[in-house]
């Protein structure tokens, strides 16, 4: 297992990581929608009466496991920070904000879709901030990569993000066999992360290029 020693990247990493916690925890409390991964997890934990914390630590063991053995150079301190925390976070601000925010905030149409705008923005904007920061991939996001890898390596002819959409496909699946409903989150979740990941990159290679100068 490689971890990179980068003190601004770690920290980086890491408040990137709270703000996922700390945005997601809102989105949940909103009910339209989160990224296919909570998704699956949620469904699942609610499903078997745990909470979303401890089974999103349990299943990212089980897929941590997978890429340690497969590519253990996706692995650095942002998996673990990523496998651990936001969980936990998104549990405790869904509990901070059910006892000090009026249920109305998050069931009344108006506040309900302001708050799910303003916290899917901050969420997408953290996640890109945290894949930008290099400092390794969850364990969810590092089975797909993986798994092109290996396609690829067969058919080349299979575009990736056609590898990519269909492991979100299966996250889905998952979580609708499990009681979820998949909404209107997920969708916007899929459009603007990876535009968000790009303009966050491009914009700190800018940042790089004007410190050289």
């Amino acid at each position: 297992m490689s971890f990179r020693w980068k003190k601004k990247e770690v920290l980086i990493c890491f408040l990137a990581v709270f703000g996922m916690g700390f945005f997601l925890s809102f989105l949940i409390l909103c009910n339209l929608g989160t990224d296919p991964a909570t998704f699956m997890n949620r469904s699942v934990a609610d499903f078997i009466g745990m909470s979303f914390g401890n089974w999103q630590l349990i299943i990212n063991i089980v897929m941590l496991s997978i890429v340690i053995l497969l590519k253990r150079s996706l692995i650095g301190f942002g998996t673990v920070f990523n496998m651990v925390l936001i969980g936990y976070y998104a549990d405790f601000f869904c509990w901070l904000f059910r006892k000090t925010i009026p249920a109305e905030a998050f069931t009344d149409p108006l506040p309900r879709w302001c708050i799910f705008g303003v916290t899917l923005f901050g969420f997408i904007l953290s996640a890109a901030i945290y894949i930008n920061a290099d400092m390794g991939v969850s364990p969810y996001d590092g089975l797909p990569i993986i798994l092109t890898e290996k396609i690829t390596a067969r058919a080349p002819k299979i575009p990736p993000m056609v590898i990519r959409i269909a492991w979100d496909g299966f996250a889905i699946a998952v979580g609708t066999v499990f009681g979820g409903t998949p909404i209107i989150g997920i969708i916007l979740m899929a459009l603007f992360l990876g535009p968000a990941i790009t303009l966050v990159r491009k914009i700190g290679d800018r940042l790089r290029e004007k410190k050289k100068k």
